[in-house]
């Protein structure tokens, strides 16, 4: 039964985390408001997104209500995960320190999965149809990243590069420091 429960809350709570999250990205890189994605996830959000943002302030024209309430809900899914799967231990004051930092630790995890499966799908549409509405918000969110790459390495045959080199980073930081990190975190529970 609590692995059924786990499943669920994992599912629904970890959806809704991404939702948070991809609300942020696209305010935070200014992507155009006026698209299905933007509107959906405006409208899945905005209950507890709004009522925040009369409590925390934006600053330097990032909605920080948004991010931390995504940090609060993964705070939240790791103690409900922890505590089903009878995974605390002494129960001290560490874990509560800990279940933050794997919250922080976690938004960086799915910001780095975002990023690449946006990454992938702009490489993907830009081969089959460049001109799929998608294409403006992935280009809004994966602009930052690729540009880094494509002032330093030409395109090889017209075929630009800097998407294999962003997907690579992304999954070695996944495999070694941010695993590693939540090993380490992990332990303090």
């Amino acid at each position: 039964m609590n692995q059924a429960l786990i499943f669920l809350l994992e599912t629904f709570l970890g959806l809704f985390i991404y939702a948070l999250l991809l609300r942020f990205c696209l305010q935070a890189v200014r992507a155009p408001a006026r698209n299905p994605l933007s509107y959906f996830l405006a409208s899945l959000t905005d209950f507890v997104v709004r009522p925040a943002r009369r409590i925390i302030p934006g600053l330097w024209g990032y909605d920080l209500s948004t991010l931390l309430l995504a940090w609060i809900t993964s705070a939240i899914l790791i103690y409900l995960v922890t505590l089903l799967s009878g995974q605390f231990g002494s129960g001290s004051g560490s874990a509560a320190v800990a279940i933050c930092l794997l919250a922080a630790l976690d938004l960086f995890r799915r910001f780095l999965i975002v990023l690449m499966v946006c990454v992938f799908a702009q490489a993907i549409l830009s081969f089959i149809s460049r001109y799929n509405p998608a294409m403006p918000i992935l280009t809004s969110l994966t602009r930052p990243f690729l540009q880094i790459f494509q002032r330093r390495i030409p395109p090889v045959g017209n075929v630009d590069l800097s998407p294999l080199f962003v997907l690579v980073i992304c999954q070695v930081l996944l495999l070694w420091p941010v695993e590693a990190l939540k090993q380490s975190i992990e332990r303090m529970l």
